[in-house]
């Protein structure tokens, strides 16, 4: 993921964490302290609702609510905007989350996306 984002050249901050300890981080040229509150907010979200960051505030929003408001809880921890998906496994749910910022939340939220997919994919080509 961050060989891909320096690749393109992406301002962002990445952030891995497992059982909410943080057992990644990068902050590429570009980034700044911003980010990695954005990321940890994001991640809060994940963490609290299994769900992705930007699916929870996607939710809120088309029920016409705003999610902080909707489930109390505090912008300074919790920021329902793209960028922050949940790792999980078959066996025991969600395990961990990892998390963009620097671009704007649909692009973070893409490149999150597409980043787990790529990493499936070569994971399955080494099981065949």
């Amino acid at each position: 993921m961050r060989e891909a984002a320096v690749e393109a050249d992406y301002p962002i901050a990445i952030l891995i964490r497992r059982s909410g300890q943080r057992i990644f981080h990068a902050a590429l040229p570009g980034s700044s302290i911003d980010n990695d509150d954005w990321l940890e907010r994001k991640s809060a979200v994940v963490d609290q609702f299994g769900h992705s960051s930007y699916y929870m505030g996607c939710q809120a929003r088309a029920d016409g609510e705003d999610f902080n408001e909707r489930f109390r809880l505090n912008t300074d921890k919790f920021a329902a905007h793209g960028g922050a998906f949940p790792l999980t496994v078959t066996s025991s749910g969600c395990i961990g989350s990892v998390a963009v910022s620097g671009l704007p939340q649909v692009e973070d939220h893409r490149f999150v996306v597409e980043q787990l997919g790529l990493f499936l994919e070569r994971i399955a080509s080494r099981e065949d």
